[in-house]
C-alpha cells in the first residue's frame, strides 16, 4: 500500500521561508518522476516543481527563483523549499507521485497522491 505523507506547512510572514517534506511508503524506492502541487481555495490544482530520478528539475514560472525542489532517495523522501514566499503562494501543497515517466506538471500524469500540508503567508 503506497503512502505520501506530506509535512512541514505553517504560517509564515511574506520574505519568509518554509521546507515542506514528503514521504514515501510501501514502495521501496522513489518513483520516475515526483511533484509538487497545490490548491488554493476556489482555484484549481496546479503543479508547482517537478524532479525525476536523474535531478532534473521543472517549476511553474510562479515559483521559479523562489522554490527549489529536491529528493533523498536513501530515505524515500521528496522536499520543496519555499523562499521569498508571497501571500498568494497560501495554498494547500500536496506531493504526487508518477510512476510512469511522464514527468510534466500536469495533473494527470500523477497516480498516487498525499493528504496535503496547508501553508498560509500572510
Amino acid at each position: 500500500h503506497v503512502q505520501l505523507v506530506e509535512s512541514g506547512g505553517g504560517s509564515v510572514q511574506a520574505g519568509g521561508s518554509l521546507r515542506l517534506s514528503c514521504a514515501v511508503s510501501g514502495y521501496d524506492a522513489l518513483y520516475l518522476c515526483m511533484g509538487w502541487f497545490r490548491q488554493a481555495p476556489g482555484k484549481e490544482r496546479e503543479g508547482v516543481a517537478g524532479i525525476d530520478l536523474a535531478g532534473s528539475t521543472n517549476y511553474a514560472d510562479s515559483v521559479k527563483g523562489r522554490f527549489t525542489v529536491s529528493e533523498d532517495n536513501d530515505k524515500n523522501t521528496l522536499y520543496l523549499q519555499m523562499d521569498s514566499l508571497k501571500p498568494e503562494d497560501t495554498a494547500m501543497y500536496y506531493c504526487a507521485a508518477d510512476p510512469y515517466g511522464v514527468c510534466t506538471l500536469k495533473r494527470y500524469s500523477y497516480t498516487y497522491w498525499g493528504q496535503g500540508t496547508q501553508v498560509t503567508v500572510s
